[in-house]
């Protein structure tokens, strides 16, 4: 196999007598280890190797100086911005913008632009244009036509932008200067104080061979030239003819330059290699729905390969490392060995998602008196976590039901530190000055959680360094805020960037790598994965204070170079190549689109490829769901048993008059909510919807009614009675509400949240409008308050009869005016009205009165339970949101079209129907003909839990 690297160590051993006298640099770390086994490989008896060094290397032993770390960096950037700006925002507002400027110093050292005419004030621009000696025609031209562009902005914007570009030339102009004081320098800085010196630089005692480079920096180029110039410096091109002599190709555009170079030009070699035009190698696309299925293919690809080739001529390319474990996984058994060469993001492990819920935690802790409580989002993110799982499994099932149930919007520290050392580890108050102390303690106590998990303790070293890293840099500087806003931004911010490396034998195995790491490596198969235009090549755009124009002019990199940077990357992985594999994938993803990279366009052009790509279909059906219908098997109809009357005259559960509507609406919903027993998901509710607020009253008007029966140790109320309620009994029946509804003990503090303080007014006013309503149709009976009502039920299906069990509970039965009312109180806006029974039962008809269906039925359980009763039974409906009407009826209404309605007296007198009805639909629901299938009307869909399931 062609190989650079080797082929460069060749020449050199065979130019050079001794290599102890020669120091190779090279682009990066990686490449010098491949350089040095090419080396070893080539000599034959004992010779001192030669020194290799990457570049930055040398500009660092030259000035015998290395760049601080970006975060002291930025900390003395923001003082040097406090001094100019004595209104700068705080240090975590700035950060960002911080990094932006840095980099932007950066690339002007490194690119050598004269600093005090790029950031020159614009409203000094006659002075730029008296001393333009030192720019050419095209770079005028590019700085005049932002001019003119920028001219044309509003005021508005052109005043903000003028502003903070004043800022800029003293901020670099001072920041040099604390630098200087400081002894601190980033890389920038440094390479342009080496390049600056030059000419005063001694001659090295050793020869310097420069290997594989292609795109310099100014200051890069300066040293490099002046080495060969002055001290017979050798270099050595890694290029090829096919995009360097095509000058359409961007991949060649540095080299092109550089050919033209009186210094470099000699340097190139008489006879181009021509290797991707001479190799022909195999090339295949596959194009794939989704980005995770990619690592399918990729495993799929190497199944295929012998497993007694050498893997250390195959690699992996994964533009995106979130694509790195994925792949890892589906690797075939054959490969024992991988070397991974890219870092993987700590956000994106299980450990940093942790430490970010911890944090997000601290910024809601609330104080009541000396009680500290936690917002519950984050205490139920915390509990449903491995780690607290994993300490206290059953201790954590039990608080996240706890807090459902009690709809827990604040819980109690006193609660979580029951979950035994890691939990108190967790849950406290901190400081923000004690924050990394905190998270410190936290991470030593994970780690000592997860000694068996290797990998999860290496996340957890990464963060534990880069957090020791801060605490240090933090402790240096005098930040007067310091509150935990500022600190959990500055977490996210800093953490972002932390990669886990890993440790390998890199000249051993399948490699895998990003793709700067690519470079001077050659290997005979090659996989790239996200072959996406916005992936490979990345989007375009650069992050940077510096207008485009501008950048252009003072000659700063922009995005067409690193466009001829990443087409160089590309290309040159097919110098060596036999066996080329591109995947894409088709659907968008986080912004990226869907597109395949233009390189592989290019190719299919360039190269005349005929052959399609491949189509790589996920193994999984993604048509639109299909009507779902449960047929009622054996097994179907043996849960139906469930509510047959046994022969000691009980059954395993009963149905209500709400499963009695449910099926009605859509039998499949019955099904999955009735047998599958498929729960609906709860959600601890903020916010005090109808139905909270429906509950609580119920459990209200049951405490203040059931409260007057014991103290007065009589069931009728008279008129007289209700002054003494509606003064003294309201509140204390809403309290007890409350506390039943949310399961709080009696001595249980019932402090919660703001909403339920304003509920408990306005359930006053409506319980205080409901006495009213009972004080006019006193006296009054109250039979029962809240009591659970049973029927035994004849079915006549069509494989024969059986019984069954009903059940219902009827929020109050009271005797008045020679009637037994049966209440139903109700925080919606169910009507009472209904054209005849028959409409009760039909699921085709869109506003099926529910409510009176329900009612009725509560007629059936009662007269069941009581046969001896001859009273009329009237159904009764009291809507909240209609009792405040001054002709307010609570009462049924049969009311057919262009008929006046007619009050419902007396269940019995539409008994025989109501019954005759319910039998059919319970004989529908037995019978196993008719299977458990979707309703039709789509409408019944929209606020159906089950609707995911369903695909409607």
């Amino acid at each position: 196999m062609n190989s650079f690297l080797r082929n460069s160590a060749q020449d050199i051993l065979k130019r050079h007598e001794t290599l102890q006298d020669i120091v190779i640099v090279l682009p990066n770390r990686r490449a010098g280890l491949f350089f040095r086994q090419h080396l070893g490989s080539l000599i034959q008896t004992p010779i001192w190797m030669p020194e290799v060094k990457t570049i930055e290397d040398v500009f660092f032993q030259l000035s015998g100086q290395r760049p601080a770390d970006d975060l002291t960096l930025i900390f003395e950037l923001y003082k040097v911005y406090q001094n100019l700006n004595p209104e700068a925002e705080s240090f975590d507002q700035f950060y960002f913008w911080g990094e932006m400027i840095l980099k932007d110093f950066n690339d002007v050292d490194q690119f050598l632009a004269n600093a005090e005419k790029l950031y020159l004030h614009l409203s000094e621009i006659k002075e730029l244009e008296s001393d333009l000696s030192f720019l050419s025609e095209s770079q005028i031209e590019l700085i005049k036509q932002f001019w003119n562009a920028f001219q044309r902005q509003d005021r508005k914007h052109q005043e903000k932008f003028l502003r903070f570009w004043q800022v800029l030339s003293p901020l670099y102009k001072n920041f040099q200067a604390a630098l200087d004081v400081s002894g601190l320098a980033y890389a920038g800085k440094i390479y342009r104080k080496v390049a600056m010196e030059l000419e005063g630089l001694p001659a090295p005692t050793k020869k310097h061979v420069f290997v594989g480079f292609n795109a310099f920096t100014a200051t890069e180029e300066k040293l490099i030239k002046h080495f060969i110039a002055e001290f017979a410096a050798e270099i050595y091109w890694d290029i090829d003819a096919y995009y360097l002599e095509d000058k359409n190709q961007e991949a060649g555009m540095f080299f092109r330059e550089y050919q033209k170079d009186k210094i470099f030009g000699p340097t190139f070699p008489e006879i181009i290699p021509n290797h991707i035009e001479a190799r022909q190698a195999i090339i295949k696309t596959y194009a794939t729905p989704l980005k995770s299925n990619q690592a399918n293919l990729v495993g799929a690809i190497l199944e295929k390969v012998d497993p007694q080739e050498n893997w250390e001529e195959t690699v992996v390319i994964l533009p995106d490392e979130q694509l790195l474990f994925p792949v890892l996984h589906v690797l075939p058994d054959t490969i024992n060995k991988v070397n991974v060469t890219m870092g993987y993001p700590i956000r994106n492990a299980p450990v940093y998602a942790f430490l970010e819920a911890v944090l997000e935690m601290q910024r809601f802790v609330k104080m009541e008196g000396e009680n500290v409580l936690f917002y519950h989002q984050q205490i139920k993110n915390l509990l449903s976590t491995i780690y607290l799982k994993a300490a206290a499994p059953a201790f954590a099932m039990k608080l996240l039901q706890q807090i459902q149930e009690q709809n827990m919007i604040h819980v109690p520290l006193s609660l979580l530190k029951e979950g035994g050392r890691l939990y108190e580890l967790v849950f406290q108050k901190v400081q923000s000055a004690n924050l990394f102390s905190y998270l410190a303690g936290l991470i030593q106590a994970l780690a000592e959680q997860l000694e068996e998990e290797p990998l999860q303790r290496s996340y957890l070293f990464q963060c534990f360094k880069q957090l020791n890293r801060v605490r240090e840099v933090l402790e240096k500087q005098d930040i007067q805020r310091l509150d935990m806003e500022f600190m959990v931004r500055l977490f996210r911010q800093i953490f972002r960037e932390v990669k886990l490396p890993f440790e390998g034998e890199p000249l051993q195995g399948l490699q895998l790598m990003g793709v700067l790491e690519s470079r001077n490596l050659d290997f005979r198969r090659v996989i790239i994965c996200n072959m996406n235009e916005d992936s490979f090549p990345p989007s375009g755009g650069l992050n940077s204070m510096i207008p485009f124009n501008i950048r252009r002019a003072f000659g700063l990199p922009v995005q067409e170079q690193n466009d001829a940077i990443y087409a160089y990357t590309f290309y040159r992985l097919l110098h060596s190549a036999e066996e080329v594999h591109m995947i894409y994938a088709t659907a968008s993803d986080q912004g990226k689109s869907g597109e395949k990279s233009r390189y592989i366009q290019q190719m299919q052009i360039e190269m005349g490829l005929e052959q399609k790509d491949e189509v790589v279909f996920v193994p999984i059906d993604l048509k639109a769901t299909g009507e779902i219908s449960i047929e009622k098997t054996a097994e179907v109809l043996a849960l139906l048993d469930m509510y047959k009357i046994w022969d000691n005259g009980a059954a395993l559960t009963s149905f209500s008059p709400s499963a009695i509507n449910v099926f009605i609406d859509c039998r499949l919903k019955f099904y999955l909510k009735y047998l599958a027993g498929l729960e609906e998901k709860e959600e601890v509710k903020e916010e005090v919807d109808a139905a909270v607020f429906g509950n609580i009253a119920h459990y209200s008007m049951e405490f203040l009614y059931e409260g007057f029966i014991q103290r007065k140790n009589r069931m009728v109320l008279e008129s007289d009675d209700f002054e003494d309620l509606k003064a003294n009994w309201v509140y204390p029946a809403i309290e007890k509400g409350v506390r039943k509804f949310y399961k709080l003990e009696e001595d249980k503090d019932s402090k919660l949240n703001g909403q339920i303080a304003i509920v408990r007014d306005v359930l006053h006013r409506y319980i205080l409008r409901l006495l009213e309503i009972d004080q006019a149709a006193a006296p009054l009976q109250i039979l029962s308050m809240e009591k659970g009502h049973k029927a035994i039920f004849e079915v006549d299906a069509a494989y024969g009869t059986f019984k069954v069990g009903l059940k219902g509970f009827i929020d109050r039965v009271d005797q008045q005016n020679g009637s037994i009312r049966l209440i139903d109180y109700k925080s919606g806006a169910d009507k009472k009205d209904f054209a005849k029974v028959e409409d009760l039962f039909d699921s085709n008809i869109k506003k099926r009165n529910k409510a009176a269906m329900q009612t009725l039925f509560y007629g059936l359980l009662y007269q069941s339970m009581h046969p001896e009763n001859t009273l009329p039974l009237k159904p009764a409906l009291f809507n909240f949101k209609e009792v405040f009407q001054e002709d307010f009826n609570p009462y049924l209404q049969e009311k057919e079209s262009r008929k006046p309605a007619k009050e419902v007296h007396d269940y019995k007198d539409y008994q025989v129907v109501f019954e005759r009805q319910l039998g059919d639909k319970l004989a529908e629901l037995f019978d196993p003909s008719v299977p458990f299938d979707q309703t039709e009307d789509l409408d019944k869909c929209k606020n159906c839990p089950y609707k995911e399931i369903c695909g409607r």
